[in-house]
């Protein structure tokens, strides 16, 4: 059921074109932006300015993307979700779609910072593996934010109001972990932040999995 639940939301992504490419645009449109501000005076990018450049980037394109997981449903499809699946399964397909449509997008927008603004990260491996574990921590909680605002009437404003707290602590994390990989630091240097992540994410993900029933229900 999680599979075909998983398909479904593939399926209904390609119907809407315009969203995906909204999205697109509007992560080309930042990436070019930032190039036409900076690169026309280099000694403005530092290393650091792109990192932070490039996760505001990310945080705002992924929370576009995933906000609309349970708000943009109709009410008449949730009952119809309701009879057929299993809560657990809704919650789990939704928030691997957002992981895979998430890291997509953080891997677009590194190609085009690259494009656009150049690399300054010195260890790829392990800033892939940050994008990863952040783009799972944004789809696990996001997704449990977003079925919890889509049962208030200012849902958007809510979302946007519940979402900040949670995603600060993981992208403090990921911050610091590309700051090491900038520094040309090792693993060692990153284990840590690696490992809180990865344990944020199995959190929220239990999390969502235990309350996202009772959620359904009201």
């Amino acid at each position: 059921m999680i599979l075909t639940l998983f398909q479904k939301e593939f399926t209904l992504e390609l119907r809407q074109k315009s969203v995906a490419s909204g999205l697109v645009i509007y992560l080309f449109s930042t990436a070019f932006i930032c190039y036409l501000t900076f690169r026309l005076r280099e000694n403005l990018v530092t290393p650091l300015v792109w990192a932070a450049l490039f996760w505001i980037t990310i945080l705002f394109t992924v929370i576009n993307s995933i906000a609309k997981s349970f708000i943009g449903e109709r009410r008449g499809r949730e009952i119809y979700y309701y009879s057929i699946a299993n809560p657990a399964d809704i919650i789990l397909s939704k928030i691997a779609y957002n992981f895979v449509l998430a890291t997509v997008l953080s891997f677009s927008g590194l190609l085009l910072f690259y494009v656009f603004l150049g690399m300054p990260i010195e260890d790829v491996s392990i800033f892939s593996l940050s994008i990863l574990l952040t783009s799972l921590g944004f789809a696990a909680s996001l997704t449990l934010l977003s079925s919890i605002s889509s049962k208030a009437n200012n849902s958007s404003i809510l979302m946007a109001v519940l979402s900040f707290p949670v995603v600060i602590s993981i992208l403090l994390l990921a911050i610091k972990v590309s700051k090491n990989c900038i520094d040309g630091l090792g693993w060692d240097a990153s284990w840590d932040e690696l490992l809180t992540l990865a344990a944020i994410n199995c959190l929220v993900s239990a999390m969502s999995y235990l309350l996202f029933p009772y959620i359904w229900r009201s």
